[in-house]
C-alpha cells in the first residue's frame, strides 16, 4: 500500500481565553502576536496550529498535527515543498523508515530543529496513524503495547491574572478531583512563592509545580527551588534560559526538587546531550514537536538513564492530544501527561466526538491508529476562516 496524496491545513481558531489568559493588569492580549511580559517569546491570541492528512491509495487517511502556536503556515510549506513529493510514493505501513528518510532530507542543513522539526512531527504523527489504520490496530500497540490504559495527568495552568483568582481556580480543581496543579508563572522569586502560598492555603491537597518560562538566572532559581522545595513543590519546570546545558546541570546538582525540561528538544541528539550532562530530572518531550518515532526512542533514552518523563501538551488539539496520550500510555516510567483544559476543549473542534477526560486521568482511545475521529469537513472549513 502506498501514499498517494498529503494535504495540510492551517488552522487559526478563536476562544472565550488565550492560552495563559488575561495579562497582568486584567485586560485581553493584543490581537495577533505579542510577547506577554516577564516571557520573552511570541505569543497568538488565538489557538493557532498545523494538521496534515496523509492518504494511502486506497483512501484510508492518517491525521497528524504539529505544535505551531505561531505562524503555522511556515511547517505547512516545508511539508508542501519539501517532504510531501518525498513521501508520496512510499510505503504507507512503514512509519519509521520514512521518517527517516525525511529527517535526512535536512539534517547535513541544520534543520532538525525549528519549523523543519515542526513538519516532520506533524507527519510522523500523520503515518502513524495511518498505519494503524491500515492494520486495524491502535498507534500504542504498533509501539509494542500499552503500560496503561489510564493515563494519569495534571492541571496546566491556572489563567488568572492574580493570586486570588488562581486560589478560587486551584479551589475549583480540587473540588473537581484534581490532584496536580502545574503553574505558569516566572514572575520574581518572591511573586511566585506568594502564588504557590495563596494556591496552597487556598486546596492544601493538591500536588503544586510551577513553570517558570525560561525567566531565571542560575542563582534566582535556586533560590525559588529551595522556595519550592521548602513548601513541598512537585518540580520546577523551565527554570533557565532553554540553551543554557550547563546552567541546568549545575541548577540540577544543587536544587531540592526535580528539575523539568524538554519542551524545546525535538531529537534524539538534543536529549540524549541533556541527559549526559544530568541538566534535567523530568522529561518533557512533546510529541507535537519531536514526532512519535522519536518521543519513544527519547523515552527508551531517558529509561536508560532512570529519568521519568512527563509528556508536554500545551495549545496542540485534539490529535496531538491523542499522540500524546500513546506516547505516554507506552512509556514505562511515567510521571503524568500535561491537561491544558481550553486547549482541550478547543481542540475538541476538529473531533468527531471528545476524549474521555478527568482532571486526574484521560483514558486511552481504543479505536485503530490515534483512535480518534477527525471531521475532515470541520477541518476544511476552519482552514479556510483562519
Amino acid at each position: 500500500m502506498r501514499i498517494s496524496a498529503v494535504e495540510t491545513y492551517v488552522l487559526k481558531l478563536p476562544a472565550e481565553a488565550a492560552y495563559l489568559g488575561a495579562l497582568a493588569d486584567g485586560s485581553p492580549p493584543a490581537r495577533g502576536y505579542a510577547v506577554r511580559p516577564p516571557y520573552r517569546s511570541l505569543y497568538s491570541d488565538r489557538y493557532e496550529t498545523l494538521l496534515v492528512r496523509v492518504v494511502a491509495e486506497d483512501g484510508t487517511a492518517g491525521w497528524g498535527e504539529a505544535l505551531a502556536p505561531v505562524a503555522p503556515e511556515v511547517p505547512a510549506q516545508v511539508i508542501d515543498l519539501l517532504l510531501a513529493p518525498v513521501l508520496i510514493g512510499s510505503d504507507a505501513l512503514s512509519p519509521r523508515p520514512n521518517w527517516t528518510m525525511l529527517r535526512e532530507l535536512m539534517r547535513e542543513r541544520g534543520h532538525l530543529v525549528g519549523h523543519q522539526a515542526d513538519a516532520l512531527a506533524a507527519v510522523d504523527i500523520a503515518l502513524w496513524d495511518l498505519a494503524g489504520r491500515l492494520t486495524g490496530r491502535r498507534v500504542v500497540d504498533l509501539l509494542g503495547g500499552a503500560f496503561r490504559e489510564q493515563v494519569p495527568t495534571y492541571v496546566s495552568g491556572l489563567p488568572r491574572p492574580d493570586d486570588a483568582g488562581r486560589a478560587e481556580l486551584a479551589e475549583r480543581w480540587a473540588a473537581d478531583g484534581a490532584t496536580s496543579v502545574k503553574l505558569h508563572l516566572g514572575n520574581g522569586v518572591a511573586a511566585d512563592l506568594a502564588t504557590i502560598d495563596a494556591v496552597r492555603s487556598a486546596a492544601p491537597g493538591l500536588r503544586l509545580a510551577v513553570d517558570a518560562h525560561w525567566a531565571y538566572s542560575v542563582d534566582d532559581a535556586l533560590r525559588l527551588a529551595d522556595g519550592l522545595a521548602e513548601r513541598g513543590c512537585w518540580f520546577l519546570e523551565a527554570p533557565l534560559a532553554p540553551e543554557d546545558l550547563t546552567g541546568h546541570a549545575e541548577l540540577v546538582s544543587r536544587a531540592r526538587l526535580p528539575v523539568a525540561v524538554g519542551e524545546t528538544l525535538r531529537s534524539r541528539f538534543e536529549f540524549a546531550q541533556w541527559l549526559a550532562a544530568r541538566g534535567l530530572r523530568i522529561a518533557q518531550p512533546d510529541v507535537a514537536r519531536t514526532g512519535i518515532t522519536e518521543a519513544v526512542t527519547v523515552g527508551e533514552l531517558c529509561s536508560a538513564q532512570h529519568v521519568p518523563v512527563a509528556p508536554h501538551h500545551s495549545v496542540g488539539l485534539g490529535i496531538s492530544l491523542a499522540a500524546g496520550l500513546h506516547l505516554s500510555a507506552s512509556i514505562a516510567d511515567l510521571t503524568a501527561f500535561e491537561y491544558q483544559p481550553t486547549s482541550v476543549a478547543v481542540g475538541e473542534r476538529i473531533l468527531a466526538g471528545p476524549l474521555a477526560v478527568e482532571p486526574h486521568s484521560m483514558s486511552l482511545p481504543t479505536g485503530p491508529g490515534l483512535g480518534v475521529e477527525i471531521d475532515a469537513e470541520a477541518v476544511a472549513a476552519l482552514a479556510k476562516e483562519s
